[in-house]
């Protein structure tokens, strides 16, 4: 199953699809941004996820991205492609574009990165923090839409909710950062703790401030950045339905993200009281079958 998540825009587009049924979950670490909208658009069964809430409630240090991927793990879901409004911090990667991000650099310190916080330890790899096998089949789409779509990009992930300063702004760019945004951490993370295949598409909806605004008129500016989002949305609305299409017909059989807790559990199986499986159970289940046995 796939899982969508993203803003207003893309859940009136996958929220009004055949079969759109609205689930509400609890989890260990509370309930999701939003209702969970499951949905069959072309023969593939899929979920949208509103991560900002109804009415664009959750500001992105209090998104409960735990609560969100442990509601997707537990309803099945084994394939996650995000999309989230990015600053440009390249002349190239210009406002209206999209972008299959390949690299993340994390700046947050506010939010909770795990699900293993205590009584299991965890050490995930995560070199390439999206699923390449995801990332090449979305990039096989891209001459779908009307957008231009790079194939790769870094994404700075802020804490917030303010913006960036223009000094912080152009060490970013120092960096190597390509684009600067608020909401892939620790979503990506949490992602692959999960074993999900996970990809984001980036909508550049403006310069970062490293980069003076040609529109000077505040009002206008801010028009033409929404303009943007609009316009960046509707082709990655596109592009995310081709991809869902091509999985719907060949879904990915096997990637790294399916395995990443094989040799990533350090603690002694045996010593995992049982009140943390049972917390746990949708994410580790299957490798402590054996010890409940």
């Amino acid at each position: 199953m796939i899982a969508v998540i993203g803003g207003t825009g893309l859940g009136e587009a996958f929220g009004q699809a055949e079969g759109g049924e609205s689930i509400e979950l609890d989890t260990p670490f509370g309930p999701p941004s939003a209702p969970l909208v499951r949905f069959n658009w072309e023969g593939q069964e899929a979920v949208f996820l509103n991560r900002h809430g109804q009415g664009h409630r959750h500001n992105p240090s209090l998104v409960p991205y735990r609560a969100n991927i442990y509601a997707l793990k537990e309803l099945g879901v084994t394939t996650v492609v995000a999309s989230g409004a990015v600053g440009s911090l390249r002349e190239e990667f210009t406002p209206g574009d999209l972008v299959i991000c390949d690299q993340i650099i994390d700046k947050t310190f506010r939010r909770a990165g795990t699900f293993y916080h205590d009584e299991l330890v965890v050490h995930i790899e995560l070199s390439e923090p999206f699923c390449p096998t995801l990332r090449q089949r979305i990039a096989e789409q891209s001459d779908a839409v009307q957008a231009k779509v790079h194939p790769k990009g870094t994404y700075v992930c802020m804490e917030g909710p303010q913006f960036s300063t223009r000094a912080e702004s152009n060490m970013h760019r120092q960096w190597g950062g390509d684009l600067i945004g608020m909401t892939a951490m620790p979503e990506a993370k949490l992602a692959r703790e999960a074993e999900m295949s996970y990809a984001m598409i980036a909508l550049v909806t403006d310069y970062d401030c490293w980069r003076p605004h040609e529109v000077r008129d505040r009002h206008a500016l801010l028009a033409e950045i929404m303009g943007n989002l609009k316009s960046a949305t509707e082709n990655a609305i596109e592009l995310i339905q081709m991809l869902v299409k091509s999985l719907s017909q060949t879904p990915i059989q096997d990637c790294d993200a399916f395995h990443a807790l094989e040799m990533a559990i350090w603690t002694d199986k045996a010593s995992v009281p049982e009140r943390a499986l049972k917390r746990l159970e949708p994410l580790v289940g299957r490798y402590f079958a054996d010890n409940r046995s």
